[in-house]
């Protein structure tokens, strides 16, 4: 579901990042594995730096369960969350977060930051890297080289 929203987001010509967030426990306000939030990137489309698929999918999770604490959910996004998103991660209290393709610039759960295991905050995230790594790094390829075509034609 993730990698589908990253596909849209490509075809909206935005950074082909995808986020999901499901339920994690069937005994808070929704089944077990319902999904609660799903998004990909809208920064171009809404001219908003923070339309990011994790901060966008949060507040359609946080609407969904009546509650800005999500604490029975787990996010699956395509690409490392970045510091912005981490912190959001981290404040919205999720305790699980799969990503895809590692952000080696801007990463912010294992790359450049450890933001969502550190110990100086108050809350800590399990984090997964690499599931679907090769699919989600190739959209992101992909994404930039159609881009950097592009810019080169118009030189």
């Amino acid at each position: 579901m993730a990698l589908r929203q990253a596909a849209a987001a490509m075809q909206d010509d935005e950074v082909p990042t995808g986020c999901v967030i499901i339920n994690a426990d069937p005994g808070r306000n929704a089944a077990a594995g319902l999904l609660l939030g799903s998004a990909h990137n809208q920064v171009e489309g809404l001219k908003d730096p923070t339309a990011h698929a994790e901060i966008l999918a949060i507040t359609q999770a946080a609407a969904a369960l009546g509650d800005w604490r999500l604490q029975d959910t787990a996010m699956y996004v395509t690409k490392e969350p970045c510091a912005m998103c981490a912190g959001a991660i981290v404040l919205a209290r999720i305790p699980l977060v799969v990503f895809g393709a590692t952000d080696r610039r801007r990463g912010g759960a294992v790359s450049v930051f450890n933001i969502l295991d550190n110990e100086s905050l108050n809350h800590r995230c399990r984090v997964i890297g690499g599931v679907l790594e090769e699919e989600c790094a190739a959209l992101l390829k992909d994404f930039f080289a159609a881009r950097r075509n592009r810019t080169r034609g118009a030189e």
